[in-house]
């Protein structure tokens, strides 16, 4: 299936600019639209490459964020972003083996949790990954000078699919959730 790809993890500050470039042109094909203004609000901690011979066919980030589940502490959290397929090469297990990968990675890791907002929900399922079923929200960003902590922001029309790793403590999934407010025009 697919054995005719190699799989690459690669720090985010070793990312040339010419993979770089690359890695635009696939999620810009991939997502039909121009991401670069997420690619560069969102501070990757890794990337996944899929490639085939030379070419990149596949790709995947992990950004750092911190879920809170109810009350409770915050969780570091490895958010799964940008998953991006070639046209010619999907269905042939590479987005799978993208997201298997950058799990593996954040369970080797000090992350608590991961989690990702779904285009396809079908992917992550089978994979181990489970919907958030309590309602979602965004921690705004504070002023220090306020005396009162803002009041969080409902996300109502936003999925979110959890993997519990290693570290991750009990969770309910029913509790309402939260992230902080971050940049680049997708909350979640």
């Amino acid at each position: 299936m697919n054995d005719r790809f190699d799989f690459q993890i690669i720090e985010a500050g070793r990312l040339t600019s010419a993979v770089r470039a690359e890695v635009l042109g696939l999620c810009n094909s991939a997502y039909g639209e121009d991401v670069s203004h997420l690619f560069a609000a969102y501070t990757a901690d890794v990337h996944v490459l899929a490639r085939m011979g030379r070419v990149l066919v596949g790709h995947g980030m992990i950004v750092t964020r911190w879920l809170q589940a109810g009350a409770g502490p915050l969780l570091r959290t490895a958010y799964i972003e940008l998953v991006a397929t070639a046209e010619a090469c999907r269905n042939q297990g590479i987005g799978a083996r993208m997201v298997r990968e950058l799990a593996g990675y954040a369970a080797a890791n000090p992350y608590d949790l991961a989690a990702l907002c779904p285009a396809d929900t079908g992917l992550y399922g089978h994979l181990g990954w489970q919907y958030w079923r309590g309602p979602l929200f965004i921690r705004p960003s504070g002023n220090s000078e306020q005396k009162e902590t803002p009041a969080l922001i409902p996300t109502p029309e936003e999925r979110v699919m959890i993997l519990r790793l290693p570290g991750t403590p009990p969770l309910d999934l029913d509790q309402p959730l939260s992230a902080e407010w971050r940049g680049g025009g997708e909350l979640w």
